[in-house]
């Protein structure tokens, strides 16, 4: 059964506009950046857009503040946040 995908592109400045969004006004970069194992420049490079941030760091993100790499990515879901969390 063969099952065509859809073409999608990543918008490098959504991204981090959603991680930005996450950070919120509370936690500076370099504190998310302790926390994840990354520079702090590397998130500000991040959430301008100007890198794309690896599978691993997506990963790390979305376990600190509950929501699915799916949608750090892409925005979509009804729900972004993840299921089974305790």
């Amino acid at each position: 059964m063969s099952r065509a995908i859809k073409t999608l592109t990543i918008d490098l400045k959504a991204v981090g506009r959603r991680i930005r969004e996450l950070r919120g006004f509370d936690t500076k970069q370099s504190d998310l950046a302790k926390l994840i194992g990354v520079a702090q420049s590397h998130i500000s490079a991040v959430e301008r857009g100007q890198k794309e941030p690896s599978a691993t760091i997506l990963l790390r993100i979305g376990q600190l503040y509950g929501k699915s790499v799916d949608w750090l990515l892409t925005g979509l879901g009804s729900s972004p946040e993840l299921k089974g969390r305790d």
